[in-house]
């Protein structure tokens, strides 16, 4: 059955690919976007496209009007300039999925919420070994307390509404299609500095392992987390693979046949030291199964991101 679906921030990486997704299934698909990230000409053809800011309350209540479900992507992402920027991570990241609940609310169709939360919500762990949703929520940053309050509301006010909820955990995402930034994707940062001929930078001593999900796998999670009879749940969504920032460096090295090697910055502040998602939650009660491994997909996903790379 057709469903009618909002997908929030659905102009930006992993949007515009659940995007892509939603319409192959045969669903209706609003994209809500205000721009500032996403691009215009990442909207799949046969999705429609309202530019407008989550924290508008006008413009999400009438964008939500009709719509069966409500997928929540939109946010500023990004753990270490949330220190600099709190209110405006705050703002948009609390006060704006407040405003989307309250839309969804006042709707009268939406049935189900997907939001989109972090790895970043979580305590530091000892060691590079998988965590399961039962760690301690303990963020470090502004930006995961923001995810973390992001989470709770989401539960709370579609319970309250009488609607069902979900929300994801993502891990390091990477995937083609990705925009470059001074703060997030490892990947796209690396193989951007590499193309243009630049060294790329190691914050810290580049140990610090991350889970590595390829964006074909988040919206595997995603689709799979809108179809399941579940509610309340949240889910950690990655591989369950360590792989440190060293390694990444070395990969993405050796996909661009680059000799540059990287230079030394101090560690990052707000950035955990490990950070691998146990999903045997999701695999339990979704039956998500990632397909993509990181050293057989990375390649390709280099390569695609450094031809559309900018030259110096």
């Amino acid at each position: 059955m057709s469903r009618r679906v909002l997908v929030t921030g659905g102009a930006g990486f992993i949007g515009s690919h659940l995007v892509a997704a939603l319409l192959a299934r045969g669903n209706s698909v609003t994209v809500f976007d205000n721009l500032s990230v996403g691009l215009r000409e990442k909207v799949p053809a046969g999705a429609m496209l309202i530019v407008g800011d989550v924290t508008d309350s006008a413009a999400i209540d009438a964008a939500t009007a009709g719509h069966d479900m409500v997928v929540h992507l939109a946010a500023r992402v990004a753990i270490r300039s949330s220190f600099e920027f709190a209110v405006e991570d705050t703002h948009t990241n609390v006060v704006g999925t407040a405003a989307v609940m309250r839309a969804a609310q006042r709707s009268g169709s939406v049935r189900r919420v997907l939001a989109a939360s972090s790895m970043a919500v979580y305590a530091d762990s000892p060691t590079p070994t998988p965590i399961d949703e039962r760690h301690p929520t303990a963020p470090i940053s502004p930006y995961g307390i923001s995810k973390l309050a992001l989470e709770q509301l989401v539960h709370g006010m579609a319970a309250g509404a009488g609607m069902t909820s979900a929300v994801l955990r993502f891990f390091n995402t990477y995937g083609p299609g990705q925009l470059p930034s001074p703060y997030v994707g490892v990947v796209t940062i690396f193989t951007h500095a590499m193309a243009r001929g630049v060294a790329p930078k190691i914050y810290g001593d580049g140990e610090q392992c991350r889970d590595f999900v390829h964006v074909d796998d988040v919206v595997q999670a995603c689709l799979r987390a809108l179809d399941a009879d579940v509610s309340g749940e949240t889910f950690n969504v990655g591989t369950g693979s360590a792989t440190s920032v060293n390694r990444i460096c070395e990969m993405v090295q050796a996909a661009l046949g680059s000799t540059l090697q990287a230079t030394p910055a101090p560690a990052a502040e707000g950035e955990l030291r490990y950070s691998i998602a146990d999903i045997a939650k999701a695999a339990n009660l979704l039956g998500y199964a990632p397909q993509r491994v990181l050293h057989e997909a990375l390649p390709a996903v280099v390569r695609a991101i450094a031809e559309r790379a900018p030259r110096s």
